[in-house]
């Protein structure tokens, strides 16, 4: 029997996401031994400031991808949108697996949506692009800087000092709280982060016997919708840290995919949607960027870069 070490972060959204994928591959493969190493990485250590003055890639991959290339884990589970847009060298993403809603929610203890929120509202979020994707929706928000754990930013939505949070749709969802919603923001108001919603499962890129084994879990489509999505990222040079969000879905035989970059303060924003009728996600994840690009994002990517 074969004995695979998994490694991911320690928060309770990323164990359900790893113990989901040992569920998974160990009902396909019983002759797998599995065993989860929790690994800490720099994202989880530097709380004390939003990720946007923080700055770098690989927050919260780093740690997990060093332990990979030195052997002393065989895979790591990744939620997508924490992986750097260029792979580190020796390593592969071995299979994506089907992706969950990738929209942003709104959690408010007043049960209101964005849209009836009182004028000057507080709303917490740890993200550079909701932060001027909600500014630009409303400006007289007050965006609270908002780091933690998916509970820990659940009860900080229920005191006094916050009217609301905006998480991801898929964390909730996987955590089993999903009746805590109360507004699935609308994708013309907040795009996601490329890569939201969806995981990957990485290994090292010499090891054709696990990528073969892995492979079981891929969903071809949304491999592609993400492919889309982090070619844009890197086409664009930025990380998470940054905002810009894109989303790439297939619409009857074409891949559509919508992307932003925004100002700090959400005053500017350039817009863009294009398709692929061939279905090839990287031409159409480089051609919305290079249009964005022609249109200035760079100039406002380069007034928010730490």
């Amino acid at each position: 029997m074969r004995q695979l070490v998994v490694g991911t972060r320690g928060s309770a959204l990323a164990m359900w996401q790893t113990q989901w994928v040992v569920r998974q591959l160990g009902a396909r493969r019983p002759d797998l031994r599995l065993r989860i190493d929790r690994i800490q990485t720099e994202g989880d250590v530097r709380t004390g400031a939003p990720l946007w003055q923080i700055g770098g890639s690989g927050l919260f991959v780093k740690e997990i991808e060093r332990a990979l290339l030195e052997g002393r884990i065989d895979l790591a589970v990744h939620s997508m949108k924490d992986l750097p847009s260029a792979m580190a060298e020796g390593l592969v993403i071995a299979a994506v697996p089907e992706r969950e809603d990738p929209r942003d929610v709104l959690v408010s203890r007043h049960g209101l949506s964005l849209a009836k929120l009182p004028v000057g509202a507080r709303v917490g979020t740890s993200s550079s692009r909701r932060r001027a994707q909600l500014l630009a929706y409303r400006p007289d928000l007050v965006i609270v800087p908002l780091r933690g754990n998916v509970d820990t930013r659940l009860r900080k939505a229920e005191g006094e000092d916050l009217d609301g949070v905006v998480l991801a749709a898929a964390g909730l969802e996987r955590l089993g709280y999903a009746d805590r919603i109360t507004e699935r923001v609308p994708l013309d108001v907040c795009l996601p982060a490329p890569g939201q919603g969806a995981l990957a499962v990485q290994v090292r890129a010499g090891d054709e016997e696990l990528i073969k084994m892995v492979s079981v879990l891929e969903d071809p489509a949304t491999r592609r919708s993400t492919e889309a999505e982090r070619t844009f990222l890197r086409v664009m040079g930025g990380g998470c840290q940054l905002p810009m969000a894109c989303l790439c879905r297939r619409e009857g035989g074409a891949l559509v995919m919508d992307a932003l970059v925004a100002s700090q303060d959400g005053a500017e924003v350039l817009r863009e949607r294009d398709s692929e009728a061939a279905g090839e996600p990287v031409v159409l994840g480089a051609r919305i960027a290079e249009k964005l690009l022609a249109r200035g994002a760079a100039r406002l990517l380069e007034e928010v870069r730490p």
